[in-house]
């Protein structure tokens, strides 16, 4: 980080009518991964972004005039990123997911949506990936636009519209399709590397700032199809395997696709998330050079799933939050620990919808829980975040606050080194230098 001593006048901008600065005496620093003391923070609103960090060496008066903001006394950290969302999906506790896909209309949608966009950013998650809209086609793009528009209020969202995923591969699977019965499409189906190609450079045209795809998934669900509805006799004798995995995850690309998507979505500069639980697809995934691996649930010991991660870099985004909705959490949580481990970097993002919008940082507890330490799951939640988004392709940086990075703030209260439980006290929160929450109470929002 950047330090200066105390600013002065000719220190200043031109601009200097229009900045402000806040002071801090508990920064956490997401590079050096360590909290500052005695810190300010000035910051130009025209741009959003902060033009200078500096540690004071004379101290402050115990009241700060406007329009500084002394959040002294407080945690003050860069806003959260939440790098695995669908802002499209409420909690499965009240609705399952495929009614929401196929019964609630779209305008139900966008205003639960929106309702969702302002509930993270008042938890203090200034950026969202969300990674699919699960029916509702391209609208992430066009509620990415009114927040940029400044129409609604919400975390800043890099979006994918549409997963891709192969013929039968991720795809609502209804029993009768005969007298009208329709399923939605969740996926922009694709086979083979020209067609993946094609696929792609869809997505991008429609607006995509990430790419993402189904390295494999549950694609045999009809093989021994589910109770869904009431009277629905079960089948007899499904398969007994582990975890009751009478519909596995399996591969839906081979290896030449995933290098397709790839290598198809770096010429235009975006990201790419791939879905794997298995070892198998983390491992291809890597090789294929994804910027980030989703999930991997399935024991990875042994096939060189974690060491193809470290090998290409890839970023490992373990949705832990939703994985105890399911599954038993603790291997996973074991299997995080030896991620850490490994060398492979974490970003935070609990596949939020699937449990409620504003409760985010469940992903961040379960980190601490699984054993990664409090420095790493903060920079998890912040700069890896930024990387996990595309870091320098997303056209803005955030996730750190130094000097030319966006002005995102959370402020806690409570001090997150004794309590971990502070994450979820949050009392002010700033994004591109605009005060959204003040003193734990929403500002400016509708």
């Amino acid at each position: 980080m950047r330090r200066y001593n105390d600013a002065s006048s000719d220190q200043l901008s031109n601009d200097s009518k229009h900045v402000f600065t806040i002071h801090t005496d508990c920064l956490f620093d997401s590079k050096e991964k360590k909290f500052l003391k005695d810190t300010s923070i000035t910051i130009n609103p025209k741009t959003g972004l902060i033009t200078k960090v500096y540690i004071r060496t004379q101290p402050l008066p115990a009241s700060i005039a406007a329009p500084d903001i002394d959040l002294r006394g407080k945690c003050v950290l860069p806003g959260f990123v939440d790098a695995h969302t669908h802002i499209f999906l409420h909690a499965y506790a009240d609705t399952p997911a495929l009614n929401q896909m196929r019964d609630e209309s779209l305008v139900e949608r966008v205003i639960r949506a929106t309702n969702h966009a302002r509930s993270a950013l008042l938890a203090g998650f200034t950026t969202y990936r969300d990674l699919g809209t699960e029916s509702a086609q391209d609208a992430d793009v066009h509620l990415r636009n009114a927040i940029n528009r400044g129409i609604i209020p919400g975390p800043r969202i890099f979006c994918v519209t549409e997963a891709l995923a192969s013929s039968g591969g991720y795809e609502v699977r209804l029993e009768n399709e005969i007298g009208g019965a329709r399923a939605p499409r969740i996926a922009d189906v694709c086979d083979g590397p020209v067609e993946c190609r094609a696929a792609v450079r869809r997505r991008l045209g429609a607006g995509a700032d990430v790419i993402k795809f189904y390295a494999d998934y549950r694609k045999r669900a009809l093989r021994f199809p589910a109770s869904t509805w009431p009277g629905c006799p079960d089948v007899a004798f499904p398969p007994e395997q582990p975890q009751d995995e009478r519909n596995p995850s399996l591969l839906l690309f081979n290896q030449e696709e995933m290098d397709a998507i790839v290598a198809e979505a770096k010429v235009a500069r975006a990201p790419v998330a791939a879905h794997a639980a298995t070892a198998e697809g983390v491992a291809m995934a890597a090789k294929a050079g994804c910027t980030t691996v989703e999930h991997g649930f399935e024991d990875m010991e042994g096939s060189g799933a974690m060491e193809a991660m470290l090998e290409h870099g890839t970023i490992f985004v373990p949705t832990l939050a939703v994985a105890e909705l399911f599954i038993d959490v603790k291997p996973v949580l074991a299997q995080v620990k030896k991620a850490f481990e490994h060398g492979i970097r974490l970003a935070c993002g609990g596949d939020t919808g699937p449990f409620p919008h504003g409760e985010n940082a469940r992903e961040m507890e379960l980190m601490v829980k699984a054993g990664v330490p409090l420095e790493e799951v903060l920079t998890a939640a912040t700069l890896h975040g930024w990387m996990a988004c595309g870091g320098d392709w997303c056209g803005r940086r955030f996730g750190w606050l130094g000097e030319g990075w966006a002005a995102d703030l959370v402020a806690l209260d409570g001090n997150v080194r004794r309590d971990f439980q502070a994450v979820r006290k949050v009392e002010f929160v700033m994004k591109d230098g605009r005060v959204w929450k003040r003193d734990g109470s929403a500002v400016g929002m509708f």
